[in-house]
């Protein structure tokens, strides 16, 4: 078996869910241990450095024999939860796809770029340049990982390898999570005179979201990303059958494109509850921000872009360049000032019940991203 494939089969059959999203997620440790004990395995140095309790990055430094560009590989370690999975951790194969938790998302690309690294090591390393190999936590969440890591390391350019189905995507969308609190007053439901129902009130307030996304799918769309989008995400609210809901809480997610305000979906959901305010003086909600994280986008013609590109080229695959619609710790690399782009295998079933990754495609990445690193230093 290629040792790509041996490497993923590990990876994918150890629990690594993000604590932050599913209660008793394992977190990244038992991944990190395997991915920095096949690296020292492999030749190479390795640093393991806790972002949060039980929650590490590993970064592993190659130096060339002489001066060069430093060139930056990075994938998150953990992933989302496993409901409605039958056997999460079961690396299975079938039909040249290796089906798992993260066999896409993206436990593939850590481990193409683990062992481009080891490949690069063992064939007497770079002639010239740098190379850091970072595997980091959290990115399903709060992106801590990354965070950690361009407080430290920096590069002249980075491949952040989540799955593109072996395409260049040179930019990706961003997001904000908005909280949104419509109250009321509870009382006995016979009683409508001294009642005050928040959940219709929350009611009125998705009725003008709805509006507001109708009008993102009719204005401009960015040339690559497509138009921004909201949707609400969680709503929770009441307490019995007959009594007056007295809170009703709305979580959304606003999806934003390149060139728009970091603020875009809470400034819109205050115009929202203002209006709504003017309308009924009993109206009473609030909104505050929870998260928000930039789209990322980097010129096609970086030197990491040309140097990826022609790899590609040279296997006669498609090197145009794309967009994602997910967003990426790329965004937290560039505003570091490591301009980024992202490339990966090719799988199905991001984030759902049934993911795999074409085993094929593994390989090929590795390849292109030995070629990439050597090109670019």
């Amino acid at each position: 078996m290629d040792s790509v494939i041996q490497l993923l089969r590990d990876l994918i059959a150890i629990d690594s869910i993000n604590p932050s999203l599913a209660v008793g997620g394992a977190g990244e440790a038992a991944v990190a241990d395997r991915i920095a004990s096949a690296l020292r395995a492999g030749g190479v140095g390795v640093e393991v450095t806790e972002v949060a309790p039980g929650r590490p990055n590993v970064v592993a430094v190659l130096e060339g024999r002489s001066p060069g560009r430093t060139l930056m590989l990075c994938g998150h370690m953990d992933t989302v939860g496993v409901e409605g999975m039958a056997a999460p951790f079961d690396p299975v194969v079938r039909d040249g796809r290796l089906h798992g938790r993260g066999s896409q998302d993206m436990k593939s690309g850590l481990a193409a770029m683990v062992d481009a690294a080891i490949g690069i090591a063992r064939s007497g390393g770079l002639p010239r340049g740098r190379m850091v190999v970072a595997a980091v936590a959290d990115e399903e969440h709060a992106s801590a990982g990354a965070e950690a890591l361009v407080a430290v390391h920096t590069a002249d350019g980075a491949v952040v390898t989540e799955p593109t189905d072996l395409r260049v995507a040179t930019t990706h969308k961003g997001f904000e999570w908005v909280e949104v609190v419509a109250r009321g007053r509870a009382a006995h439901g016979s009683r409508p005179a001294e009642g005050r129902d928040a959940i219709l009130h929350m009611g009125r307030i998705l009725a003008r979201l709805e509006t507001v996304d109708a009008a993102f799918a009719a204005g401009p769309a960015h040339p690559r990303l497509g138009r921004p989008s909201l949707h609400a995400s969680t709503i929770r609210g009441g307490q019995a059958l007959s009594v007056y809901p007295d809170r009703c809480t709305l979580h959304l997610e606003r999806r934003t494109v390149s060139g728009g305000p970091s603020d875009a979906g809470l400034t819109e959901v205050q115009a929202i509850l203002a209006a709504l305010g003017r309308e009924d003086a009993a109206f009473d909600a609030s909104a505050r921000q929870l998260l928000t994280r930039p789209p990322h986008e980097i010129r096609d013609d970086h030197p990491v872009c040309r140097a990826l590109g022609a790899a590609l080229r040279r296997r006669h695959l498609d090197a145009t360049a794309t967009a994602m619609s997910f967003w990426t710790d790329a965004a937290i690399l560039g505003r570091a000032g490591i301009p980024a782009v992202l490339f990966g295998p090719t799988g199905a079933g991001l984030h759902g019940a049934e993911e795999y990754v074409e085993i094929d495609s593994v390989g090929v990445c590795r390849d292109v991203l030995v070629e990439t690193v050597r090109a670019f230093c």
